[in-house]
């Protein structure tokens, strides 16, 4: 097992007293009111005084719109500074935040609903009639919207509202947010995430990755998940930082806003389509201290590649929904390419059998498994899940399969349960293969992830039909489209005759993942 050196171990007891534990730390270091926290690509900017000034009105409004503390707050709305100022509204008003990808349906967003039981639901403007006949269907109180231009009715609240709030006394292990995580069964589980859980990762992060408040943060990443929210969001805000805030990737933009910039933080696609431009050389990034990757595994030839042409090695780190960032390559020292580096400060780190949960020798692959202040509090209303995932001395059970060198370096070598990251976002087989399996024809299906040279993994579906039945590729994924959300859907659908299974009648995806390895031209 690998444990965080003493000296440099979270200090958890320093803030244990405060009265909103997670946003009085935000108001800790954002000592500056005139300082830039959020450049929009529109040049629009916020500054600090501004950020507290729009949670305060926000966290009125929602007040207002009948949250008390302890709520869940819904959220599916599309990347905007007024999206940030709600996720710190609901801090300060002691609800709980709950974001939705924006690629979610409407049939997923209704099991999300019914099954957080949110006193409220926020969505974009454009999809305010559907998302209110499903609050409506799942006993929602309340619905309201907020868009990218300051608009919606959320906008239009908080605007009446005043900026001074009394913020709402929460602790270190009262809720802050819920993360869904699809889960192998299908059914997706609410990750509970306490203040303690967010506040101790950030600054454990701001302190290894050295951030200051000098920092711009180059900011391209969706808001809707642990990296581009709590990583990436958080981290500035315990430093006190800024954020150039673009709405997606777009290379142009990132070129043109580099040289403003110290740091970016990333999933590996992105440099994949940086390392492919001509425009990414040691001139273009002389700006930038600091390049980081994560939410799927990065390719060491990514990784050489960037550091060929830019002289500088990107950090890559590995966490997840329930744990946030769990190690880190290091700041200062050799980041090694194809590993994740060391245990962060405060965490334990070990891998065991996956069998029988005793610890294996250091080099043999097996279960990762941590321990530490980032590690979630449950799953939302599933106690004999969580129960399931812990073991008895307080180690939370990954699902990633790994090593530890002799060096200390922590290797992901394998996914339990064959999740497939595509793009840096989790797709969870089971939930792909009950849609493909309740069609016309279909007999069963096996979704996999093989190599992408754009997306890391690309989610493909090798399916078996009914004897007679003509099955087409193109009539399954349109069948989909209104099923799952854009990063769930196969690129592409494979009809065979059957699938492999070993002796005891399982499914073989790795003969599958071995099959259709080259599908992709990768």
């Amino acid at each position: 097992m690998v444990r965080p050196p003493r000296s440099l171990t979270h200090r958890r007891a320093d803030t244990q007293t405060m009265a909103n534990h997670l946003f009085d730390l935000v108001r800790l270091y954002g000592t500056e009111p005139a300082k830039t926290f959020i450049e929009t690509e529109r040049s629009t900017v916020f500054t600090y005084e501004d950020l507290f000034a729009a949670t305060g009105r926000f966290a009125n409004a929602l007040v207002a719109s009948g949250v008390k503390p302890g709520d869940r707050v819904a959220v599916q709305v599309e990347k905007s500074p007024g999206a940030i100022f709600l996720y710190l509204a609901c801090v300060r008003a002691g609800a709980v935040f709950l974001p939705l990808n924006t690629g979610y349906t409407l049939a997923e967003i209704e099991y999300f609903l019914s099954d957080a039981e949110p006193a409220l639901v926020v969505c974009d403007p454009s999809k305010r009639e559907g998302i209110a006949d499903v609050a409506t269907r799942t006993g929602v109180p309340a619905v309201e919207t907020l868009g990218r231009a300051k608009d919606g009715s959320l906008w239009q609240k908080a605007n009446g509202q005043q900026p001074v709030f009394d913020t709402v006394s929460r602790g270190a292990d009262d809720l802050a947010a819920i993360l869904y995580t699809s889960g192998t069964t299908g059914r997706s589980k609410g990750a509970m995430l306490t203040h303690d859980n967010l506040a101790s990762n950030a600054l454990t992060l701001k302190d290894c990755w050295k951030f200051t408040s000098e920092d711009v943060l180059l900011h391209a990443l969706p808001i809707f998940h642990t990296h581009g929210l709590f990583v990436a969001t958080n981290t500035i805000l315990m430093a006190g930082a800024s954020m150039l805030f673009l709405p997606k990737f777009d290379a142009d933009k990132v070129f043109e806003l580099m040289p403003r910039a110290t740091c970016m933080m990333g999933v590996p696609t992105f440099y994949v389509r940086l390392v492919q431009d001509a425009r990414l050389t040691p001139g273009t990034t002389r700006h930038m201290r600091l390049f980081v990757s994560g939410s799927a595994p990065l390719l060491a030839e990514t990784h050489r590649a960037f550091r060929e042409k830019t002289g500088q090695a990107i950090l890559e780190r590995y966490g997840m929904t329930e744990t946030n960032m769990n190690t880190s390559n290091p700041y200062d020292g050799e980041r090694v390419a194809g590993t994740v580096g060391f245990p962060l400060p405060g965490v334990s780190l070990r891998v065991t059998d996956p069998e029988t949960g005793a610890e294996v020798a250091k080099g043999e692959i097996g279960m990762i498994e941590v321990k530490g202040p980032n590690v979630f509090k449950g799953y939302w209303r599933m106690p004999e899940k969580t129960a399931a995932e812990f073991r008895a001395d307080g180690f939370f059970i990954t699902g990633d399969l790994g090593k530890i060198d002799a060096d200390g370096y922590v290797h992901i070598v394998g996914r339990g349960k064959d999740l497939v990251i595509s793009g840096g976002y989790n797709v969870y087989p089971k939930e792909v293969e009950t849609e493909i399996d309740g069609m016309a024809g279909v007999v069963e299906s096996a979704v996999i992830g093989v190599p992408h040279p754009d997306f890391g993994e690309g989610v493909t579906a090798v399916v078996v039909a009914e004897k007679g039945a003509k099955l087409d590729e193109g009539a399954i994924l349109t069948a989909l489209e209104a099923r799952l959300a854009k990063f769930k859907l196969p690129k592409r659908v494979i009809v065979v005759d059957d699938l492999p299974r070993n002796t005891m009648g399982k499914v073989q995806k790795n003969v599958l993942r071995e099959t259709y390895k080259g599908i992709y031209g990768s």
